[in-house]
């Protein structure tokens, strides 16, 4: 009797520990919904970074400053995502541990001062990391502005077109003759087959 006790209590926690992984499974992915929703309350945050877009990237020291001005490292600002975050660089070699600290500049692209396809790489959705750094791509609409900081000058760039493509589409990364700011991750966010694709013209810089 005791032993068949035993049994039932370590099946019945087994059950447990079943019914809590898979309810992390279901809910994992849509648990960052939450998030946007509390750190946007209001609309404040949206509010800061589309100010913060238009900001000087790097403001100009008062006449007798005590100290030199510390030059800001590269990073995109996307107000509508409530997202300002680094942009790493790094060689193909190191994707996968790259992707895994952030948003990273596809080394074969261009870069903002230079013209053509600047392309930036993140994820969405891991298990270990819900709420990826491009978890609210699917926020961007068009007409939403983006801003990046690179080499201390200021880039504002109009989103004019987001796509589903499949992972071979290639195409997204080709250089072209326009400045622009293409950014990729996973979709959807349960079966990450393909590619949403946010494309941003340039406007202006600073």
């Amino acid at each position: 009797m005791m032993k068949w006790m035993k049994l039932s209590r370590v099946n019945n926690g087994l059950l447990v520990l079943i019914v809590l992984i898979n309810g992390y499974i279901i809910l994992a992915p849509f648990l960052p919904v939450a998030t946007f929703w509390w750190e946007n309350r209001g609309g404040t945050k949206q509010r800061q970074l589309t100010a913060a877009i238009h900001a000087p990237a790097e403001p100009k020291p008062a006449a007798k400053a005590a100290k030199p001005v510390t030059p800001q490292p590269n990073h995109v600002i996307i107000p509508a995502m409530l997202l300002d975050q680094p942009i790493l660089d790094g060689p193909v070699r190191d994707t996968y541990s790259i992707l895994a600290k952030g948003i990273w500049r596809w080394p074969n692209g261009s870069t903002p001062d230079k013209g053509g396809n600047t392309i930036l790489i993140g994820h969405r959705f891991t298990y270990t990391q819900p709420k990826g750094v491009l978890y609210y791509l699917n926020k961007v609409q068009i007409g939403n502005e983006i801003g990046v900081v690179w080499n201390n000058k200021s880039f504002t760039y109009k989103v004019t077109s987001i796509n589903e493509v499949p992972p071979n589409d290639t195409a997204i990364e080709d250089n072209t003759t326009d400045a622009r700011l293409t950014i990729f991750t996973c979709t959807p966010l349960w079966l990450p087959k393909d590619r949403l694709v946010v494309v941003a013209e340039l406007e202006g810089n600073t």
